[in-house]
């Protein structure tokens, strides 16, 4: 449903740019867009698998103690039957020299007890050659756990290092984005609640600013309070250079009629945010292929009610900041 419904969308924005826009600068806006929602779409595919995999990692690792744990277990119990065994063959080799020396001694005496202590003799060479394949058998049953418990040691080693470094790189990415939001506060501070809201979320910044401080109704060219919150901010993402920034127009569900160069809702919001974007690049250093204009239309609302305070809080600037994550795409690849 919501391919048919961006269908729907790119070929009515098709048609109205076509109408009132070139076409080259169509394809850019609408390059732009496909842009944003690819990464969009890539950027909570990314989160998710992060949380999938660290998940199965921690599985895995806990399996690798439980089968580790299971062989020192082993190991031990049969280092215990190994010193027995031990322990009995060398008392079986003492008893069978014992019987050697006592038959040496007989064997001039009756004959009956020579053939009795022969008996006894051949039984416990019997008994010291099971003995002996029996030592044999534990020492190679021992060699090999022993071989197993070293790989999978090493295996679970690997793995936590893995672990460790998705972790760090995880932390080292909320970090950023909790830096970026202290300094994106820091910047427009007087202007947050009045206008203007600063969240982190998804290992985003999101700054959603009010129609009502950029433009007037109808309009989108920013007023001189708006151009003043746009231009701190720009500072602020000059100085970042780690950040990808996507500018996104909301309206409220109010049909437009349409004026001029603006057409509806859907132009409106496009209209909006080309015109935040230009005052960022126009106000800084930032490069703008770090940025991505989208309009949105009425098509995601805040505000559910339908009510005039509803309305209002639809009508606003989405300004969404994400950190790139080169460095993670590359560490997942490369393992």
């Amino acid at each position: 449903m919501k391919n048919i419904n961006n269908l729907i969308v790119v070929g009515m924005l098709g048609g109205l740019l076509f109408a009132c826009v070139p076409a080259k600068k169509y394809e850019e806006l609408k390059s732009k867009q496909q842009a944003c929602s690819e990464e969009n779409e890539a950027l909570k595919a990314s989160n998710q698998n992060l949380e999938e995999q660290n998940k199965e990692m921690q599985l895995s690792i806990e399996e690798l103690n439980k089968r580790i744990n299971q062989l020192v277990a082993d190991t031990s119990m049969i280092g215990t039957s190994l010193r027995q065994m031990t322990t009995n063959y060398d008392n079986i080799n003492k008893t069978y020299q014992l019987l050697l020396d006592k038959n040496n001694e007989l064997l001039a005496g009756n004959k009956s007890t020579t053939e009795k202590l022969m008996k006894e003799l051949q039984k416990a060479q019997e008994d010291m050659q099971a003995q002996e394949d029996a030592l044999r058998t534990l020492e190679s049953s021992l060699h090999k756990k022993e071989e197993n418990l070293q790989r999978l040691t090493a295996e679970l080693d690997a793995r936590s290092k893995r672990v460790n470094e998705l972790e760090a790189m995880i932390s080292r990415k909320d970090s950023l984005v909790t830096a970026l939001k202290n300094k994106v506060k820091d910047a427009l501070l007087g202007f947050e609640n009045n206008g203007l809201t600063i969240e982190q979320k998804n290992g985003k910044v999101y700054v959603s600013l009010d129609e009502s401080l950029l433009f007037s109704s109808g309009s989108y060219s920013v007023g001189s309070k708006g151009t003043d919150v746009l231009k701190k901010l720009a500072k602020v993402l000059e100085q970042n250079q780690d950040i990808n920034i996507v500018v996104e127009g909301h309206t409220d569900n109010v049909p437009l009629n349409g004026k001029g160069d603006i057409k509806d809702n859907w132009d409106l919001s496009v209209k909006r945010a080309t015109s935040v974007v230009k005052i960022i690049t126009d106000n800084s250093t930032v490069n703008p292929k770090r940025l991505t204009a989208a309009g949105r239309g009425e098509y995601l609302p805040l505000d559910m009610t339908n009510t005039a305070d509803g309305r209002k809080k639809n009508r606003r600037i989405e300004i969404i900041l994400t950190p790139k994550l080169d460095e993670l795409f590359e560490l997942l690849e490369a393992n």
